[in-house]
């Protein structure tokens, strides 16, 4: 996948902004793509024999498409921070919130702190080989390790006003710290990279969903590290070819469409969005015999 920047005489090349993601978890349907309140369990075996499932804490529901964003930003805020040892990072509700290019209001603060809330309590147990390693491991973690959120006193809400870069609404400073199985797939250079400002205009919570298993998919590829991928990949000539079951893809995404017709008009809009944007060169759904396949051509960075 690549992202043209405009250059000029005399400037300097930049480079997309971008944000390292644990490879791995990209492959795992750990976020809905709903915001529902169904309390509900997600199991996947992955092609390397590796099995997982994704717990909801008691009374709650399953990450979602808000957490998913909430997921990448906290990813990129750890990049910014140098990826510090203890995984803590720091930050405001408000800046949060904008970084994300959401509305700042009582609302959205609270659907902030619930998805952090809901991304420490969250459980991912894995039996088996993970993310291509050769040892066997069993166990289970969150996403966040530690979350904390401090209201400010009023005393201090009081002095805001006087202070014209505060928002008198502002609620506090927040921390969390990423876990360390996830620190540890950083460090190791099991990621994947996504650009956020194509992450951020894509809109669809379907696509965005898509871009990060195809980016996962296409780091995987250019490693010939692909026990975790279902379906081929395929690289040459500078592009990869993705050919997967679409109930295969479905289980990834996850999609919760039984049939192949309905899975195929939830993924359509999402490949017209793709494509527009760049992400993908090409992407359809098609039957051969009883089987339907997804295929997905991307070009690859330079």
């Amino acid at each position: 996948m690549n992202v043209a920047s405009p250059t000029g005489a005399g400037t300097t090349r930049r480079k997309p902004l971008t944000v390292a993601l644990d490879r791995a978890i990209e492959l795992l349907p750990l976020f809905r793509l709903s915001d529902s309140g169904e309390e509900t369990t997600t199991a996947l075996t992955l092609p390397n024999g590796s099995r997982w499932r994704v717990l909801p804490a008691p009374n709650d529901r399953l990450p979602g498409t808000f957490d998913q964003d909430v997921y990448v930003e906290l990813l990129h805020r750890l990049q910014e921070a140098g990826n510090p040892d203890d995984g803590i990072v720091r930050f405001t509700l408000h800046a949060f919130l904008r970084s994300m290019g959401r509305k700042v209001d009582g609302r959205t603060y609270e659907q902030l702190r619930a998805a952090l809330l809901r991304l420490e309590r969250t459980t991912l147990e894995a039996i088996g080989p993970w993310a291509g390693t050769e040892h066997t491991s069993t166990g289970s973690f969150a996403l966040l390790s530690g979350v904390f959120v401090e209201r400010r006193r009023g005393q201090d809400r009081e002095q805001l006003p006087l202070f014209s870069d505060l928002q008198a609404s502002e609620p506090g400073d927040a921390r969390a710290t990423v876990a360390a199985p996830v620190r540890e797939h950083l460090s190791a250079g099991l990621v994947s990279q996504l650009s956020l400002p194509l992450y951020r205009v894509l809109g669809s919570p379907v696509a965005r969903r898509l871009y990060r298993l195809l980016s996962a998919v296409t780091a995987a590829g250019l490693e010939n590290d692909t026990s975790l991928v279902p379906g081929t990949v395929s690289t040459r000539d500078g592009a990869a070819t993705w050919i997967v079951g679409l109930e295969e893809l479905a289980d990834h995404l996850p999609l919760g469409q039984r049939y192949p017709s309905h899975r195929q008009r939830v993924l359509d809009p999402a490949h017209v969005v793709l494509m527009e944007a760049g992400v993908v060169l090409n992407a359809s759904i098609r039957q051969e015999g009883k089987d339907w396949l997804a295929e997905y051509q991307l070009k690859l960075d330079d």
